[in-house]
């Protein structure tokens, strides 16, 4: 995730796109990690997906395939 803001792009528009970007992510995880969701507080759970948005370069543009590869994130932040 770049910090920098593509020209025409306002910041509020930017943190909106983000927030959406979180939230989507975060639900489609959440729903295949149940469990995983539910071992964690709060903090801990928007740490560990803001950490996989950041770090993970998913190719697909379907939320429906991040399970996949935040299984492959837990992998890599697991060895």
């Amino acid at each position: 995730v770049s910090e920098r803001m593509p020209a025409g792009y306002s910041a509020a528009g930017m943190r909106v796109y983000r927030h959406l970007v979180y939230l989507g992510a975060s639900q489609m995880i959440e729903a295949g990690f149940p469990q995983l969701r539910e071992g964690m507080g709060e903090q801990a759970w928007r740490v560990l997906i803001e950490g996989f948005v950041r770090q993970s370069a998913w190719t697909s543009p379907f939320y429906g395939d991040l399970q996949n590869e935040f299984r492959l994130f837990l992998a890599r932040e697991s060895a």
